[in-house]
């Protein structure tokens, strides 16, 4: 290991270090990816007490869900509606009336960001992932009751941003920002992202440094790991999934017929006439701008 990525390990050590909860564990959130292997293996190093979760989205490659179970530790949650119903990729696409777009991802809220509520949360987001996170995120993200987290932030001298999509970034460890999170963290969605500056070829040389490979699917040509068919990957991206794992296509067909039910039986608009017309159209670039707010307007 370079002695520039030895700095990195360390810093990331004690972020995890000083902003670990009083008498609680850590909530690590893990996606079965090579952030989320970075961040689970610094937890270790930093020995902070926490727990390793998943959040089953019901559409999960295998080869993720296999290398998830074989990693010791992980607990694989799934998501329950009010009704106590377990909540899948396949009802969610009918109950929302429309499929998830790039607009409108009500997937990752459903499926992948529930869980840790009231825990202080670990994960692996990186500026060097995209320009949206460089804009939403910090060392440390807080999203929810953000008038009340900057008066609480101004009145104990941390430094910190508020971002465009109404949340909190501070991107210090001192102790006026771990007063906030220490503050916060018990009411509004509180996460710590220890490797927020690192590359993607810090991440792999780190992981070779310990022995971990990774998930297989990395082996494969995969250079994210994510849902099978979500549409922030390319048409091309998509449709690949959907060559390599056609019985996921065939659900999600099935899941966009029984939705065009659900939308005639509220008296919704639609011009599709089957499933498949619908996968057409979602494995598309969105070119027609009408199609896509149509759904987006009408259909949640």
């Amino acid at each position: 290991m370079n002695d520039s990525l030895k700095e990195k390990e360390r810093i990331a050590i004690e972020r995890l270090k000083a902003f670990e909860p009083e008498g609680d564990a850590y909530w690590l959130a893990y996606s079965g990816g090579k952030d989320s292997d970075c961040i689970r293996i610094l937890a270790q190093l930093a020995n902070v007490r926490h727990e390793i979760h998943h959040n089953l989205t019901t559409v999960d490659a295998p080869e993720t869900i296999y290398y998830i179970r074989s990693i010791p530790g992980v607990q694989i949650d799934r998501s329950y509606d009010k009704d106590g119903k377990h909540i899948t990729m396949w009802n969610l696409i009918v109950k929302k009336k429309m499929p998830p777009t790039r607009l409108v991802r009500y997937c990752c809220e459903c499926l992948k960001e529930h869980g840790g509520k009231n825990r202080l949360k670990i994960t692996g987001v990186r500026w060097d992932e995209s320009r949206n996170r460089k804009d939403n995120s910090g060392l440390v993200n807080i999203i929810g009751k953000p008038k009340t987290v900057q008066r609480f932030a101004d009145r104990n001298g941390a430094n910190f941003l508020p971002t465009p999509k109404g949340g909190v970034v501070l991107n210090l460890d001192n102790d006026e920002e771990r007063r906030v999170v220490e503050h916060c963290y018990r009411t509004t969605t509180t996460m710590v992202n220890p490797i927020i500056d690192w590359t993607d070829k810090d991440i792999w040389e780190f992981l070779h440094h310990y022995g971990c490979e990774g998930n297989p699917l990395y082996q494969c040509g995969k250079s994210r790991i994510g849902c099978i068919g979500c549409p922030m990957q390319s048409g091309k991206g998509r449709q690949a999934d959907f060559r390599r794992y056609p019985k996921y296509r065939a659900a999600y067909v099935r899941a966009f017929d029984r939705m065009l039910i659900a939308r005639r039986e509220a008296g919704l608009p639609t011009q599709w006439q089957s499933g498949e017309e619908v996968m057409a159209w979602w494995l598309g670039e969105y070119d027609d701008p009408n199609q896509l707010s149509f759904f987006d307007e009408e259909g949640l």
